[in-house]
């Protein structure tokens, strides 16, 4: 079974914070998507909680 990626739209649903939240945090721990398909970027589960650490940092 492959491991669902998600967008940062989708990630900022799941964890109730903006898009925005999403995007600063990406952007400030320096995290990689897993996949880009066009002009999207997925994340999977382990970048996931990288991204929920550093919300919890900001």
């Amino acid at each position: 079974m492959p491991e669902e990626l998600l967008t940062a739209g989708k990630i900022a649903q799941v964890l109730h914070v903006s898009q925005k939240k999403i995007k600063d945090a990406i952007e400030k721990a320096g995290i990689k998507p897993d996949s880009v398909k066009g002009a999207c970027k997925y994340y999977g589960p382990a970048s996931v909680d990288k991204i929920k650490a550093a919300l919890e940092a900001i």
